[in-house]
């Protein structure tokens, strides 16, 4: 975290947060329930819907994309995670990112 001064020399705080992780999460019943909890957990976050065609299915799926900017993330542990949240809602596969690389986390 930085402390400068703007052109009017008043001080602001700026920080840079290292880690992105982004989860792309079904709109089937439990989800509403990870993003609680996602939200109680780190904080702010946002929230994107879209309408997904995945698995070669012709209608779309509605989906919620639940983006979170902190520090100290590990990757492993945001995979078991996702595993757990795969679990949760029912699903063959649940996808998120992690730094900018996409990770499929699937059933085997």
């Amino acid at each position: 975290m930085a402390t400068r001064r703007d052109k009017k020399d008043q001080t602001y705080r700026a920080r840079v947060l290292q880690d992105s992780v982004k989860f792309y999460l079904p709109r089937v019943e439990g989800y509403l329930e990870i993003v609680r909890n996602m939200a109680s957990k780190y904080g702010a976050m946002s929230l994107i819907e879209f309408d997904g065609y995945f698995q070669g299915k012709f209608e779309p799926v509605k989906y919620t994309r639940i983006e979170i900017h902190t520090n100290d993330i590990d990757e492993e542990v945001m995979t078991e995670y996702a595993n757990k949240i795969r679990l949760k809602l029912n699903q063959e596969s649940l996808a998120f990112e992690y730094n900018n690389r996409l990770i499929l986390v699937s059933q085997s």
